[in-house]
């Protein structure tokens, strides 16, 4: 008889705990679909969101866009560095980075296919305040079309890139990620700032950053992002015209830079010998010590997540010894 207890005492035990799994395991399972539902809600909580863009006008974006087109690569690298990736199904003729763009519709160039954006189906259009004013037509055909287009703001110094990423985070739900990237690329910039700390006033160098070859030689000049980025590193631009002006080669060589920087590799064959071979600049001090350097023009150019690494290939080209 206490056999048979002891048996039955087993199986109601069994029982009871087979019973406890059970609601664990539907307990879990109703926990996953509530922190699913949340999630879901807080995307919807979001939108629709109304966004006034670089030109003014206020977009309303009614959900989380699930397909995205990008007029220009710097919009496009934002997007990438929010973690938009899949969502991009257009992007411009000079969309080059990242590597997976090349597998992207490409939608034309300064001259935009408005038929075939419309045909991408697309939720948002990523547009650009430094085209806007030439291609406001053919925005106006998109929205139409009843496509959302947000005009991105034309980033001149750094503040104005968080804005833009802070922008198109904002239009695509990414709000956080938006937030965590600006972080990252400012506390980069801040070790940038450290390391330029090193350069004593008697060091710093003295720079000419040409952005366009001889014959007729434009450079970097005062109040431009890439001015901003010397001062940042402590070098001293050469260049006091304000923009990108067009420069006469004996003004070049009275100013002497220590360091020339070209950023036109990607069309010239060979931007460091062509100014090493320059007649009359034999005396520069950067030609003389052959301290000219051509660094990657959309790395130190384009107005997304990529430009601190433009600064610090800036800092390596101008300060090898610091900025190892």
């Amino acid at each position: 008889m206490k056999k048979l207890y002891s048996l039955m005492f087993a199986l109601l035990l069994a029982i009871g705990v087979l019973a406890g799994c059970g609601e664990s395991a539907d307990k879990t399972k109703e926990n996953a679909a509530e922190k699913e539902t949340q999630v879901t809600q807080e995307e919807k909580a979001d939108f629709p969101v109304t966004i006034k863009d670089a030109i003014g006008k206020e977009v309303v974006i009614q959900s989380r866009p699930e397909k995205i087109v990008s007029l220009i690569p710097s919009n496009t690298e934002i997007a990438f560095g929010l973690g938009l990736g899949n969502e991009v199904v257009g992007v411009s003729d000079y969309d080059n980075y990242p590597a997976e763009t090349a597998d992207i519709e490409k939608i034309g160039g300064m001259e935009f296919n408005v038929e075939k954006i419309i045909s991408l189906s697309p939720d948002i259009v990523l547009a650009h305040a430094s085209s806007a004013h030439n291609s406001e037509a053919g925005l106006q055909q998109l929205r139409d079309a009843g496509i959302a287009v947000l005009v991105v703001n034309d980033a001149k110094n750094f503040d104005q890139v968080f804005d833009s990423i802070n922008m198109i985070g904002t239009a695509s739900g990414n709000k956080e990620e938006a937030e965590k990237l600006v972080t990252d690329m400012k506390a980069k910039l801040e070790d940038i700032k450290e390391k330029a700390k090193a350069i004593k006033d008697k060091d710093r160098k003295k720079v000419f950053v040409e952005v366009s070859p001889a014959p007729d030689i434009y450079a970097v000049g005062a109040n431009t992002f890439m001015d901003e980025m010397l001062k940042m590193i402590h070098a001293d631009n050469v260049v006091k015209e304000e923009g990108w002006p067009k420069m006469d080669p004996e003004a070049v060589i009275e100013r002497n830079p220590d360091v020339i920087i070209t950023t036109h590799g990607y069309y010239t064959e060979d931007p460091v010998g062509n100014v090493l071979g320059r007649d009359g600049w034999q005396d520069i001090n950067a030609v003389k010590n052959k301290q000219v350097i051509d660094v990657d023009s959309d790395t130190v150019t384009r107005s997304g997540p990529r430009i601190v690494e433009g600064v610090e290939l800036l800092a390596k080209a101008i300060y090898p010894d610091i900025f190892k």
